[in-house]
């Protein structure tokens, strides 16, 4: 086994690097680990007081300390808004710039419970998660690192390897679905066009035409793993 450190978009040249290059499997495990969420210096969870910092690559600059206390609130409800997907994301900005300097998770998730009305606070997660998300995605830029690594990987694996992806909520899955569904077509014209002009060809093949769910067992031995959800393509 060889361990190395970098990001999804570093993995063909990691791959060649290390001897890896015309693999037979690509295992993606997408977004957060339990043993960063379970530590409160990093900044992950409203469950712990720490430091804003949600860096899962702790070497880079940007944390969500600076998100919330110098980016622009148009900015920050524009990151609640597409990558925590809440509803409540301009009224939220409004209270995290009201409250600012924000330093801990204790000040960023009592800035969320003040902002949304408790009638309307969520009953099966936590009020602050989406906040909390979609500051986290903001940090380490994961949705292009997702984009970045599917596209890397595709060079990597040998005809007939296969890629399998484990995502944990819906847009990291709209990604691999949309990657998926591209790279098995021959043709990526709008339906609307009379005749192919893209010069596009498949690639892949969808295994799983459906994610693959973890079973009650799983999830009762797991909790965390019950929005997970497996793809699985192989190349041509």
């Amino acid at each position: 086994m060889v361990v190395v450190h970098g990001r999804f978009s570093d993995l063909e040249a990691i791959a060649r690097q290390t001897g890896f290059v015309d693999a037979d499997l690509i295992l993606f495990d997408f977004g957060i680990s339990s043993t960063q969420l379970d530590a409160p210096e990093r900044g992950f969870s409203f469950r712990g007081d720490g430091p804003l910092d949600m860096r899962m690559d702790e070497t880079s600059s940007l944390t969500a300390e600076q998100i919330v206390n110098t980016f622009d609130p148009s900015e920050i409800e524009r990151i609640l808004r597409s990558y925590g997907e809440e509803r409540w994301a301009r009224r939220i900005a409004q209270f995290i710039v009201a409250r600012r300097p924000l330093r801990t998770t204790r000040d960023l998730a009592a800035a969320v419970e003040a902002a949304i009305p408790r009638k309307a606070w969520p009953r099966d997660i936590n009020v602050a998660t989406r906040t909390f998300q979609g500051l986290r995605i903001a940090v380490n830029d994961e949705l292009n690192e997702i984009e970045a690594g599917l596209k890397a990987a595709l060079s990597t694996l040998k005809p007939g390897g296969r890629m399998a992806t484990i995502s944990f909520h819906s847009l990291e899955d709209r990604l691999v679905k949309s990657f998926f569904n591209v790279e098995s077509k021959d043709c990526i014209c709008p339906p609307q066009q009379p005749v192919c002009t893209c010069g596009h060809r498949a690639t892949l093949r969808i295994v799983t035409r459906r994610p693959v769910r973890p079973s009650e067992k799983e999830v009762a031995a797991n909790p965390r793993a019950r929005s997970a959800r497996l793809r699985v393509a192989e190349k041509l």
